[in-house]
C-alpha cells in the first residue's frame, strides 16, 4: 500500500477514534509565537499559566521588551527553563521591532505559509515546530507542527523512519498529509500520543491503529 494511503486510513481512523478536534480561538501571530515559545518543554496548563502572567504583569508586548530581564524571568517561572526562555522572547521582541519599526506580525497574513515560515525561522529560538504553529493556529494556513509525541507516534507507526530527527520530519510529515487534514490530524496525534502511544508503556492492546503500525506488528512478530 502506498505510504500516502496509509497515512489517510491513518487519519481517518484517528477522525473516528477522537472526533474532529477543536482548538482554543486564535491568538493574534505574535501572541501566538510568545505562547509556543513559552510550550517548549513544557505542558500546556504550565504554558497557559505563565502566558496569563505576562499579560497580567505587562500591558503591552513592548513593555514585555522593554522589562528588566530578572522581572520577566519571574513572571514566566512556571513555563520551565525561564532563565533561558526569557531572554529569547525579549531577544526576539526586539528584533522584530528593529526590522519592522513596531510589535506586530498580522503582515504575515499577506505572505504565503512557506514565506511566512521562512520569515519565523529567522529568529533564535524559533524552529520548525515553533514557526508551522504560528503560521497553522494563527494565521491559518497549512503548516504541519511536529512535536515529541508526533514525532514518537509516525516513528512507530511506520510513516517516517527512525533515523529522521523532528526537523526533517516536518517535510516527510507535511508532504505525506493533505494540507486540509493538516489541523485535524496534528491534534489527534498529539493527543493519541499523550493517551494511548505513550513513550513509555504504550497502550497497544486499545490502539485503533494496531493494523497500521509497524511497532505492534513487530511485537507480535517477537512473540
Amino acid at each position: 500500500m502506498d505510504l500516502r494511503d496509509r497515512t489517510l486510513i491513518i487519519f481517518q481512523k484517528l477522525i473516528t477514534f477522537y472526533g474532529y478536534p477543536e482548538w482554543r480561538s486564535p491568538l493574534p501571530p505574535l501572541d501566538e509565537l510568545v505562547s509556543t515559545i513559552l510550550s517548549q518543554n513544557t505542558n500546556d496548563r504550565n504554558r497557559d499559566f505563565a502566558f496569563k502572567a505576562l499579560q497580567k504583569r505587562f500591558a503591552t508586548w513592548e513593555d514585555v521588551r522593554d522589562a528588566n530581564p530578572d522581572e520577566v524571568i519571574a513572571t514566566i517561572r512556571s513555563a520551565g527553563l525561564a532563565n533561558q526562555k526569557a531572554p529569547r522572547i525579549q531577544n526576539i521582541l526586539r528584533e522584530i521591532t528593529l526590522e519592522r519599526g513596531e510589535l506586530n506580525l498580522d503582515f504575515l497574513h499577506q505572505m504565503d505559509p512557506t514565506e511566512a515560515q521562512n520569515w519565523l525561522l529567522q529568529f533564535k529560538g524559533v524552529g520548525p515546530k515553533t514557526a508551522a504553529i504560528v503560521v497553522q493556529f494563527s494565521l491559518g494556513m497549512p503548516a504541519f507542527p511536529v512535536d515529541t509525541h508526533i514525532h514518537r507516534v509516525t516513528g512507530r507507526l511506520g510513516l517516517i523512519s527512525k533515523k529522521v530527527n523532528a526537523e526533517q520530519a516536518h517535510v516527510l510529515l507535511g508532504a505525506l498529509f493533505p494540507t486540509d487534514t493538516y489541523y485535524p490530524a496534528h491534534l489527534n496525534l498529539i493527543r493519541f500520543g499523550r493517551e494511548v502511544c505513550k513513550a513509555r508503556n504504550p497502550k497497544c492492546l486499545q490502539c485503533p491503529l494496531q493494523d497500521q503500525c509497524n511497532y505492534y506488528a513487530g511485537l507480535n512478530s517477537a512473540q
